[in-house]
């Protein structure tokens, strides 16, 4: 993403609205594993300075991913992501970092698509399902254990409805509106077919009380969590949207890696990330071997030498990690393919932020892993990993 692209896209969307500056840019990435997303969005910065910009935004980033932006220095205002009483990750460690840098949630999808209205309570479950965005909520309720747990969702929120006279869609509605950090939340209007702005301007009239904010906890404590942080239902398995799996759309992502294979020995690829040292000293991002992936020391680097995140080692964990996911897909592996990660800190300090964003990704697949602190590692950076995959087929685990 040069900054001459990232000049161009919002150039053509001031041409579009006619106006000299847009109020507020939203930015989406879809695979952090390709680092142009930091790129793109310090260009955002650039322009921004130069006033085309009022506020850059971002569209379902995770806490870590939000975190390293923020880290590196881009001035994020808000993060539009899912959230409603049966997706609550928004408010996990994502409301975290959006305290401590002043960040807000735009919301969508807090109906479920209109599952969360007074229209489906007591209905028996669909079979078949035309409507894409009731496709990909669907999906939601099946995962947070259910038809029948989510009518015990509907019947609790239709009782707090009656109780204020109002109904469960605005139930659903004040009920993440009433979250620290939402700043609104988006409602989809088909005019002509479903339009409940009227019913939706009552949101504001009432107020949910302890009572009733018990009353909900106590069916939600039966709802089983979405996985992941907010927006893995695009990246990773299982894929919560409408078309269900998303693998071969990701697989179609262009990788951020160089590969050859060795001369004379087509069997041994390499990946290389273009950074100078590669040829300096002679070296390759990752080697394949046979079934194994051998990933050198990497740093948080962007480009050919800017360091990502300067003073802070759990940010710059997220960046390399993202890099060496990268490079083992590059040569055929996957995440769950690592098998071994070496932590080299400058710090020991920085041991348990670290160990927090190695867990982030890592946690339930457990590679073994050593940590290390050294005397010193070369300019601003804070952390070195380097990583070892054994690729392996499900089918023989």
């Amino acid at each position: 993403m040069p900054p001459e692209i990232v000049r161009a896209g919002v150039q053509d969307r001031l041409n579009r609205l006619g106006v000299a500056r847009l109020d507020l840019l939203q930015f989406h990435w879809w695979s952090f594993e390709h680092p142009a997303w930091l790129d793109a969005l310090q260009e955002l910065k650039n322009l921004r300075k130069e006033g085309l910009i009022g506020e850059i935004g971002v569209t379902n980033f995770d806490a870590a991913h939000l975190h390293l932006a923020l880290a590196d220095g881009i001035p994020i205002l808000t993060n539009q992501v899912v959230c409603s009483l049966l997706d609550r990750r928004a408010m996990g460690p994502l409301t975290q970092i959006c305290s401590k840098h002043g960040v807000h949630l735009l919301v969508y999808g807090t109906l479920l698509g209109g599952f969360l209205s007074d229209k489906w309570l007591g209905e028996q479950e669909p079979a078949d399902i035309a409507d894409w965005s009731k496709m990909k909520y669907k999906r939601f309720i099946d995962a947070t254990g259910g038809w029948k747990v989510y009518q015990s969702i509907l019947n609790a929120a239709k009782q707090i409805a009656d109780k204020h006279g109002t109904s469960i869609s605005n139930i659903a509605s004040r009920w993440v509106l009433d979250h620290n950090h939402v700043a609104g939340i988006i409602i989809g209007v088909r005019p002509g077919e479903n339009d409940h702005r009227e019913d939706n301007g009552k949101l504001f009239n009432f107020s949910l009380d302890a009572y009733d904010h018990a009353q909900l906890n106590s069916v939600l404590r039966h709802t089983l969590p979405i996985p992941g942080d907010c927006g893995d239902e695009y990246r990773r398995t299982p894929f919560l949207t409408a078309s269900g799996d998303l693998s071969h759309h990701l697989a179609a992502i262009p990788s951020a890696y160089d590969t050859d294979t060795l001369p004379n020995r087509p069997a041994v690829r390499r990946a290389y990330s273009g950074s100078k040292w590669e040829d300096i000293a002679g070296y390759c991002r990752a080697k394949r071997v046979g079934d194994r992936i051998l990933v050198s020391g990497t740093t948080a680097t962007a480009g050919a030498d800017l360091v990502v995140a300067k003073g802070n080692a759990a940010a710059q964990t997220t960046f390399i990690l993202d890099k060496i996911i990268g490079a083992v897909a590059a040569l055929g592996g996957a995440l769950e393919d690592i098998a071994r990660t070496r932590i080299f800190l400058k710090d020991i300090t920085d041991a348990e932020a670290v160990s927090r964003a190695h867990g982030r990704i890592f946690g339930d697949l457990k590679p073994v892993n050593t940590l290390l602190a050294i005397d010193d590692l070369a300019g601003d950076y804070l952390v070195e990993i380097e990583a070892e995959a054994i690729v392996t087929d499900s089918a023989e685990i």
